[in-house]
C-alpha cells in the first residue's frame, strides 16, 4: 500500500510538472520563424506502412535484410511496423491536431514496381493517390521522399543493385512513374534520403541493407569491398539523382511547378583541439559525408579533400553536374569532436571508405561529454549549438542555397520498468527541441540562413531499422502490447502550443 502511495503521489507531480512546463514554455512560437517557414513531422515508408504482403507490394533489400539472423538488435521486422498503410487517416487527423504544415513521407519502390522495373503497380499508385489527397484535404503540404533505403530486392539479384550503372535507368523510370502519377499535387519531391550513411552503412561496415562489406573478411558479409563500393554506389546515387532532377526539369517543371531536391545526413564535427590540424580534421569529416554528396550537385565534382585522399577509387565528376537541385534538405541529429588520425590505425586494420579521411571522432572531450546523453541512442548527445553552425556552414560554404532541416528528433531513454503513463512523459524532448528551434531561429534572424522548414522524427514511435522497436522517437507513443495504439505524450500538448497560428482580426 506504501508503494502504491508513492508511485500515486510520484506520477501526481510529474502531471503537475509537465502541466507547468506546457502551459508555461512560452518562449518559443511561430513569430520566431518568418511567414511561411514549414513545420512538419517526417517518417519512410519501411519503417512506418507495414502491410509488406498487400496490394501486390514487392520485397525490398530490407524486408530480405531483417531476416538475416543477429542483424536486428530486437531480432523484429517491419511486417507490420506502425501499420499507416491502413490507419494513414488517423494519422493524419493527429497531424492536423498538432497544427503540423507538412508531412514528409516517402514512396516504397517495390510497391510501385514490384519487379523494380516495367509496368507500374496500380494498387501501390491508388494507396499513394490516396495518401496524398488525405493529407491535402487536411491542409497538410507533402514532402514525398523518393527512396528511403528500399529498393526493390529483384534488382539487387538481378545486377546488385547500387552498384550497377544499370540502375540509373531503373531509378529514372520509377521518378518519372511518380512525378507523372502524383506530381499534380505533390510539389516538394526528395529524391534521396541519407545517401551517405546508405552508403557506408550498407556497403562499407555491412550492418545495414543490402549487407556488403570486406572489413572483416568473409565473417559478416558474403560479398563486397569496403575500399570500392561505397564509392562506386555514391557516384550511381548521385547519377540518379541528376537523371530524376533533369527527367523533372524536362517534362513536368513547366506544368507541375513543383522542385526537387535531396535530404542528406550531417553531424556538426567541432575541431577537438584549437588547432589548424584538428580544424582541418573537422573540415575533411565535414567534406567526407555533406560534401560527398552536395559538392557534385551543386560544383560539378567532389570535395578537393576526397580526391586527393581516395584518389582512382573517386570516380570523376563533371560539369554536367552541375546546380542539379532545388533545395537541400538536412538531417540534424548531433555533434562530435573531430581530430586527426595521426597514426592511421583504423586505415591499417580495416582499409575502408571509412577510414579514408582519416579523422578519429568522439563525443567528449577531456573526459567532458560533448552534450547530455539524448536517450537510449549511444550516437545521439544534445548538443543545440550544432544545428545553427551547420546552416551557417552550408551558407558560408555552398552560398546561401534554400534548405530545409528535413529531419530532427531525439529518442526517449528506455525504461522497461516504467509505466506507460511515465513514458509519456517526455520533457527531455520537449527542451531539446525548444532549445534546437531557438538556435535555429538565431541562424535564420540573425545570422540570416535561408533556412525553410523544420521536420521532426518522428510523429510515431516506429520500427528503427537496426534497433527494431527497442527505441522510441515519437511525439505519439505506439503501444505495441495494445493494437499499436497512439497515445500522446507531453510534447504533443507543448508542440500544439508552438504551432499555434495567431488569430487575426478581419
Amino acid at each position: 500500500m506504501e508503494a502504491l502511495l508513492v508511485s500515486s503521489f510520484f506520477f501526481f507531480f510529474l502531471t503537475i510538472i509537465c502541466s507547468h512546463f506546457v502551459n508555461h514554455s512560452n518562449s518559443l512560437s511561430r513569430a520566431d520563424f518568418p511567414d511561411g517557414f514549414v513545420f512538419g513531422t517526417a517518417s519512410s515508408a519501411y519503417q512506418f506502412e507495414g502491410a509488406v504482403d498487400e496490394g501486390n507490394k514487392g520485397l525490398s533489400i530490407w524486408d530480405t535484410f531483417s531476416k538475416l539472423p543477429g542483424r536486428i538488435l530486437d531480432f523484429s521486422n517491419a511486417d507490420t511496423a506502425v501499420d499507416q498503410y491502413h490507419r494513414f487517416q488517423n494519422d493524419i487527423e493527429l497531424m492536423k491536431d498538432l497544427g503540423m504544415d507538412a508531412y514528409r513521407l516517402s514512396i516504397s519502390w517495390s510497391r510501385i514496381f514490384p519487379n523494380g522495373t516495367g509496368m507500374p503497380n496500380q494498387e501501390g499508385i491508388e494507396h499513394y493517390n490516396s495518401l496524398i489527397t488525405a493529407l491535402l484535404k487536411k491542409g497538410i503540404e507533402p514532402y514525398v521522399t523518393l527512396y528511403h533505403w528500399d529498393l526493390p530486392q529483384v534488382l539487387e539479384d538481378k545486377y546488385d543493385g547500387w552498384i550497377s550503372h544499370k540502375i540509373i535507368r531503373d531509378f529514372e523510370h520509377y521518378a518519372f512513374t511518380c512525378f507523372q502519377a502524383f506530381g499534380d499535387r505533390v510539389k516538394n519531391w526528395i529524391t534521396f534520403n541519407e545517401p551517405h550513411n546508405m552508403v557506408i552503412q550498407g556497403y562499407d561496415l555491412g550492418v545495414q541493407a543490402p549487407g556488403r562489406c570486406s572489413i572483416l573478411g568473409r565473417i559478416l558479409c558474403k560479398k563486397g569491398k569496403s575500399s570500392v563500393e561505397p564509392y562506386i554506389a555514391a557516384h550511381n546515387i548521385l547519377l540518379s539523382h541528376i537523371a530524376a532532377y533533369t527527367t523533372y526539369q524536362r517534362h513536368f517543371k513547366e506544368t507541375q511547378g513543383g522542385q526537387v531536391g535531396i535530404a542528406l545526413d550531417v553531424k556538426w564535427y567541432e575541431p577537438y583541439h584549437d588547432t589548424k590540424e584538428d580544424k582541418d580534421a573537422a573540415s575533411r569529416a565535414l567534406d567526407f559525408t555533406l560534401g560527398w554528396f552536395l559538392e557534385p550537385l551543386l560544383l560539378g565534382d567532389y570535395p578537393l579533400s576526397m580526391r586527393k585522399l581516395v584518389g582512382e577509387r573517386l570516380p570523376k565528376g563533371s560539369n554536367s553536374f552541375k546546380r542539379s537541385l532545388d533545395f537541400v534538405g538536412i538531417n540534424h541529429y548531433t555533434s562530435l569532436y573531430a581530430r586527426n588520425d595521426r597514426i592511421g590505425m583504423r586505415k591499417f586494420l580495416f582499409n575502408d571508405a571509412l577510414s579514408d579521411f582519416s579523422v578519429i571522432s568522439s563525443s567528449s572531450r577531456h573526459g567532458i561529454p560533448i552534450g547530455e546523453r539524448g536517450g537510449n541512442s549511444r550516437w545521439m548527445h544534445i548538443v543545440p549549438w550544432g544545428i545553427r553552425k551547420v546552416v551557417n556552414y552550408v551558407k558560408d560554404k555552398y552560398g546561401n542555397l534554400p534548405l530545409m532541416i528535413s529531419e530532427n528528433g531525439v529518442d526517449d531513454p528506455k525504461n522497461s520498468h516504467l509505466s506507460v503513463k511515465t513514458a509519456l512523459q517526455d520533457f527531455k524532448r520537449i527542451r531539446f527541441h525548444e532549445d534546437y528551434l531557438s538556435n535555429l531561429s538565431a541562424a535564420i534572424r540573425e545570422d540570416k540562413c535561408n533556412v525553410k522548414g523544420y521536420f521532426i522524427w518522428s510523429l510515431l514511435d516506429n520500427w528503427e531499422w537496426n534497433n527494431g522497436y527497442s527505441v522510441r522517437f515519437g511525439l505519439y507513443f505506439v503501444d505495441y502490447k495494445n493494437n499499436l495504439t497512439r497515445i500522446p505524450k507531453a510534447s504533443v500538448d507543448w508542440l500544439k502550443v508552438v504551432l499555434r497560428k495567431p488569430i487575426v482580426d478581419e
